[in-house]
């Protein structure tokens, strides 16, 4: 199956906040969850809006085209209301914020020509490449500017490689749903626990000591069609959800794949179900960072 992810697929679902002037990283690194202050030219940030409760409110990938702009790539659907609340809080600071997803084209880029690390940022002409984690051992990027090279892939195989790859971005139906840790961002590198305040930064922090953390993101397959929001049940209790689909794709030749949020105890055993019919659950495909 991941011998057909190869290819360059246009990323129509994804919109870009740009964030420009000379406080503008200032700015950003009292909003995020990862530092931005430290941000390299040849690097990107994977990073989370939270709500003053420590949920997600958006999903960004950031990097700097100059030192005095961030452009952070985030789902269209809800790029309106995350720019309307971002700008309450510029008050007196520098830093001005646009919706500039008519000024970049997206791309997702799947094979050999995509960085080989997670959240590498190399410049390519007039595209910038940002690694992404890798689908079953497929390298993949999100390119910005011109369209790369490469053979044209079918956007649905592309929204199936972000599954695979076990790294959700926020879109509407989970706004609020999740703290950074249920969908595992803080063993992603989307959250930076050394660096100063954000909104949620206590309760964010306070998630990750030991013993605490009780729910995780993890793959699914099932038979049917999963739907972004959907709730879960195991099957010792058909009244209480004990997770979330976070984000789902169809699989090639059928059924479906989800990154799912699940407590920990349901994952450990028994069914878990989604419109009464049972779940696959696997691991992330990659390490979690250890509690505090």
């Amino acid at each position: 199956m991941t011998q057909a992810l190869d290819g360059v697929a246009p990323l129509a679902h994804l919109g870009v906040i740009a964030v420009s002037g000379e406080d503008a990283v200032s700015f950003l690194q009292n909003q995020l969850t990862n530092d931005v202050a430290l941000l390299g030219s040849g690097e990107a940030r994977l990073a989370a809006y939270c709500s003053a409760k420590g949920r997600m409110q958006a999903s960004f990938v950031c990097f700097k085209p100059s030192d005095t702009e961030v452009l952070l790539v985030m789902s269209r659907d809800i790029l309106p209301q995350t720019l309307k609340r971002l700008s309450m809080f510029v008050l007196r600071a520098k830093a001005k914020l646009r919706d500039a997803s008519g000024e970049y084209e997206l791309w997702g880029v799947a094979g050999g020509q995509a960085p080989r690390r997670p959240w590498e940022s190399k410049r390519d002409g007039a595209t910038t490449l940002v690694g992404l984690y890798p689908a079953d051992g497929t390298p993949r990027a999100l390119a910005i500017g011109a369209r790369p090279p490469g053979p044209e892939l079918d956007p649905a195989l592309w929204a199936w490689g972000e599954v695979r790859a076990g790294v959700a971005t926020i879109t509407a139906p989970i706004v609020e749903a999740f703290v950074p840790q249920m969908l595992n961002y803080e063993s992603v590198g989307g959250v930076n626990f050394k660096k100063g305040c954000y909104p949620g930064q206590e309760i964010v922090a306070r998630s990750q000591f030991r013993g605490t953390l009780k729910r995780r993101a993890f793959l699914a397959h099932g038979p049917a069609q999963l739907s972004v929001g959907q709730e879960l049940f195991h099957e010792s209790d058909a009244s209480q959800p004990c997770g979330t689909v976070a984000q789902a794709a169809a699989a090639p030749g059928g059924a479906c794949d989800a990154i799912v949020s699940i407590q920990l105890a349901a994952a450990q055993g028994g069914k878990v179900l989604a419109g009464g019919a049972e779940l696959k659950l696997s691991p992330p495909p990659y390490p979690l960072l250890d509690d505090i």
